[in-house]
C-alpha cells in the first residue's frame, strides 16, 4: 500500500468516530448509559492511536486533502463533551438547576478551550484541564457521589481548562510515557470493564478507574511541581 492510501485510511480511521457518537447518542437517547460508554470508550481507542498513525505517516503531506486535525476535533467535541454532557444531565446524576448548570460550563467551556491556539504545552502536554468529560462522567457514573461534589468537581474542572496548570497528554508527553501510556490503557480497560457490567459497585474496576484517573488527573501537575533537570 502506497503512502498516499496509509494516509488517506488514517483519515477515515478518525472519520469513524462520528459513526461512534451517533452509536453512542442512539444509546443515550434510551437511556442505555453502559451501552453508550461502551461506544464512547471504542471511540477513545480509536482517538488514541489515529494521532500516533498520522504522524507516522505523515497525513498532512501524503493525503493534505482532508483536515486531519479539524476531523479529530468535531469528532472529540462529540465524544468528549457533547454527549457526555447529555449522559449527565438526563441521567439525573445532577438534578434540577444543578443539570443545568453543569451542561452550560461543560458545552460552553470546552468549545471555547477546543478553539484556543493555546491548548498544547511545549512538550506537547495540554495547558488546562483538556476538556475529557467522557471520562470524567464514567467515572461519576461508576463512583456515584453526592450530587454537590459531582457539581463542584464539574465547576472547577470546567474552571481548570483555563488555568496555568499541565495536564499530561499520556502518548505525547515524553516524561514519564513509559508510566502515563500504560495508566491510560488501563484506564480504558477499566472504563470498559465498569460499563460491561453495568456500573456495579462491587466491581473491581472502579478502584482500578480512581487509581487510574488520579494519575492522569495529577500527573501533569506533579510533573509543574517537580520540573524535570537539565542534562548537566
Amino acid at each position: 500500500m502506497s503512502l498516499r492510501l496509509k494516509a488517506l485510511s488514517v483519515h477515515l480511521l478518525t472519520a469513524t468516530g462520528a459513526v461512534l457518537s451517533m452509536l453512542a447518542l442512539l444509546a443515550a437517547v434510551e437511556g442505555q448509559w453502559a451501552m453508550m460508554f461502551l461506544w464512547l470508550v471504542v471511540a477513545l481507542f480509536v482517538d488514541g492511536i489515529d494521532g500516533p498513525l498520522a504522524r507516522r505517516y505523515d497525513v498532512k503531506t501524503n493525503f493534505p486533502t482532508y483536515d486531519g486535525v479539524l476531523m479529530d476535533l468535531i469528532v472529540d467535541y462529540l465524544t468528549y463533551v457533547f454527549i457526555p454532557a447529555y449522559a449527565l444531565f438526563k441521567s439525573g446524576i445532577l438534578p434540577g438547576w444543578t443539570g443545568w448548570i453543569a451542561i452550560i460550563v461543560i458545552v460552553y467551556g470546552s468549545v471555547v478551550y477546543f478553539a484556543d491556539t493555546r491548548m498544547k504545552t511545549k512538550d506537547n502536554s495540554f495547558a488546562g484541564f483538556p476538556g475529557c468529560w467522557n471520562m470524567v462522567v464514567l467515572v461519576l457514573f461508576a463512583l456515584k457521589p453526592p450530587f454537590l461534589i459531582t457539581l463542584a468537581l464539574v465547576v472547577a474542572l470546567a474552571i481548570a481548562m483555563f488555568l496555568n496548570l499541565k495536564f499530561i497528554h499520556p502518548v505525547r508527553t515524553e516524561r514519564w510515557r513509559a508510566l502515563s501510556l500504560p495508566m491510560a490503557l488501563g484506564w480504558t480497560f477499566f472504563a470498559g470493564w465498569a460499563a460491561w457490567v453495568d456500573f456495579d459497585p462491587q466491581s473491581w474496576a472502579h478502584w482500578g478507574l480512581v487509581i487510574t484517573s488520579l494519575y492522569l488527573l495529577l500527573a501533569g501537575i506533579v510533573q509543574e511541581l517537580f520540573p524535570k533537570r537539565s542534562a548537566g
